[in-house]
């Protein structure tokens, strides 16, 4: 493999997986797995274990950034991660059970839907707003989130940031900056769990190509992490609104140029 190649490949496919992490809390695979796939020629598994890998130091990071400034809800995270970790698995047999269908690109065109909503229509839901919201009710308000959204996961096979961000902020009426915190802090454990059983299952990785990967997808989710939370609401609207158009834009670009060849 072409070393100089390879560091512009990975460089890029880091800089946009972490962008999307640390603005908006989207996996880094919807950015990774496609790009290793279609200019490394990599066994598609394998750039899923790599993508899974990069976002769990993208996603600590980042969710580490939003705490720190008190952009995160750490009680109803775990709450949505246990529901979203359960559900997917159930998502994931009820699509076993039924034909093959062609919704692999659902998730990247909604990234794209999404940033338009984010431009054109932008969250300036308040943290004050949401302390109207009684304890309780956020709390199974949180797992009934997180058994919608394990379930559409496991039934695609993709789209967990994503959708975590569409259901915290237009579904609970989360603040932006909470939403993207809670999505990066849930996302961590979800993608260490899914490396962990890709690495466990197809064996080792190649190393030059994870390295490479993880560490460009933390520079740039931290970069964005922290660009995130000191931008006005509008501004990081707008912002996030800009990245998942441009990811979506992108990926299904790849998406196309893997069915050509």
């Amino acid at each position: 493999m072409n070393w100089l190649w390879m560091i512009v490949v990975t460089f890029f496919a880091g800089m946009g997986a972490g962008l999307g992490t640390g603005f908006a809390g989207l996996s880094a695979a919807a950015v990774i797995s496609p790009m290793l796939i279609t200019f490394l020629d990599m066994d598609a598994y394998m750039a899923v274990g790599i993508a899974l890998s990069s976002d769990v130091l993208a996603s600590a990071v980042s969710a580490y950034t939003y705490g720190k400034n008190r952009n995160l809800d750490v009680r109803n995270g775990f709450i949505m991660m246990g529901s979203v970790l359960i559900f997917t698995v159930v998502g994931s047999y009820a699509a076993s059970l039924l034909p093959s269908t062609a919704m692999g690109g659902f998730s990247v065109f909604m990234t794209f839907l999404l940033g338009v909503k984010f431009i054109l229509k932008p969250v300036m839901t308040t943290k004050e707003a949401m302390g109207e919201t009684a304890a309780g009710k956020r709390a199974v308000q949180s797992l009934t989130a997180g058994v919608i959204i394990g379930f559409i996961c496991g039934f695609i096979g993709a789209g967990g940031g994503m959708m975590m961000l569409l259901i915290l902020t237009s579904v609970l009426h989360y603040e932006l900056k909470t939403a993207v915190g809670t999505s990066v802090f849930i996302m961590a454990f979800t993608a260490f769990t899914g490396a962990a059983s890709h690495f466990a299952i197809g064996g080792m990785p190649d190393w030059p190509v994870w390295t490479l990967c993880v560490v460009f997808t933390f520079i740039w989710a931290r970069i964005a992490a922290v660009f995130a939370n000191k931008a006005q609401p509008r501004t990081l609207n707008r912002a996030t609104g800009i990245v998942l158009v441009a990811l979506g834009v992108v990926v299904m670009g790849f998406q196309f140029l893997t069915r050509a060849a």
